[in-house]
């Protein structure tokens, strides 16, 4: 069904092309759209109209016809007047209609075959017969983006990514949950993740504007339609793993991920006994801000004890004091590689678990 809103945007821009006001209007009588302030009643005219075995007709002065959606009657189009003016913008009309019943109707088909391909809802043998009936290419490269909004109805997400997508039809817009919009976009043969990044980028930046917690996500390029689910689900990933361990970025890639993949897939009880043999019982919630602070900073330094205390405004010897009372305190010398590694890995694994705990309740 074509939205009245879209039903009043094309009777208006025939209007303004013809200067003849029409009307549409239900099979039980109820005008849907109209050039016409005041259109009037066409109850017992439509039922008269919808009876008879026409699909044109001259009433009350007006031109009358039937638009349908393959054997069903859908819309009767009303073109006011009754000279032959009337009569060809009538026709134009219902045929403008009749198209977009059609294309509307191609576009559910096609909403509803990506919907199921992203779900794995599909055997094999049915995405190849489905998207060849459908006319989508199957060995195209295509990549899985996710856009994330907080509420989707202030914001109108889905229409807006399409409207902003609008240029290219062969990408997919649709989505299958209350906050995510799914954008399938389709890959020249020279286009890689640059164009990909740029896309999610330019997503963001759209809806800059509108809403802050709008995060976009994307997973790798896959060259067959099969594959997309899996692109799919890779996208979801780095949407929930970005959020634990890059919360910092509001566009994350599945490839950027790294070890913190890995740790978004381990069982929580594996993860507590980790802690507690790294860590003998304590957690790294225990350690005061100061040293997390010169950890955090360690790290982000590659381990570099005089570029650290200079970003510490420390003296180099109070770092080394610190990270030997740490190494007390937990066994770990983080100025080994080795210990670093286990002591970074730690972190992040209790990271993980804070994340998973919030979610639960």
């Amino acid at each position: 069904m074509i939205s009245n809103q879209i039903l009043q945007t094309t009777i208006d821009g025939l209007k303004g092309i013809t200067r003849i006001e029409l009307s549409v209007i239900d099979p039980e009588g109820k005008v849907l759209a109209s050039t016409l302030k005041d259109p009037g009643n066409f109850e017992e005219a439509v039922s008269n109209f919808t009876d008879s075995p026409a699909d044109s007709q001259e009433m009350q002065g007006h031109q009358f016809f039937k638009v349908y959606d393959e054997l069903q009657l859908e819309y009767i189009l009303v073109a006011q007047g009754s000279s032959e003016d009337s009569f060809m913008v009538g026709k134009i009309a219902a045929f403008q209609i009749q198209n977009l019943l059609i294309a509307y109707k191609e576009r559910f088909d096609k909403d509803n075959f990506i919907k199921n391909l992203l779900l794995d809802n599909l055997l094999l043998v049915d995405i190849y017969n489905r998207s060849q009936k459908l006319h989508i290419e199957a060995d195209a490269r295509r990549v899985v983006i996710i856009v994330e909004t907080v509420n989707d109805r202030e914001l109108n997400a889905l229409e807006s990514i399409r409207n902003l997508f609008a240029q290219r039809t062969k990408d997919f817009i649709t989505a299958v949950d209350e906050k995510n919009i799914i954008v399938v976009r389709e890959l020249a043969e020279d286009e890689g993740y640059e164009e990909v990044e740029r896309s999610a980028k330019t997503i963001l930046a759209h809806f800059k504007d509108k809403a802050r917690d709008v995060h976009v996500s994307y997973g790798t390029i896959v060259g067959e339609i099969r594959e997309v689910s899996r692109s799919y689900k890779e996208a979801k990933m780095a949407l929930d793993v970005g959020r634990i361990f890059f919360d910092e970025r509001d566009v994350i890639a599945y490839s950027e991920l790294g070890i913190g993949r890995l740790i978004y897939q381990l069982p929580i009880p594996l993860c507590k006994m980790f802690i507690k043999e790294i860590f003998d019982g304590k957690s790294p919630d225990d350690f005061d801000e100061e040293t997390l602070t010169t950890i955090n900073k360690f790290f982000e330094n590659s381990l570099n004890v005089s570029e650290t205390s200079r970003q510490l405004y420390i003296h180099r010897n109070t770092l080394v004091y610190r990270l030997d009372k740490l190494q007390k305190s937990t066994n770990l010398d983080l100025r080994v590689f080795e210990d670093a590694i286990t002591f970074k890995i730690a972190l992040m694994v209790v990271k993980y678990m804070k994340y998973m705990e919030s979610i639960e309740f």
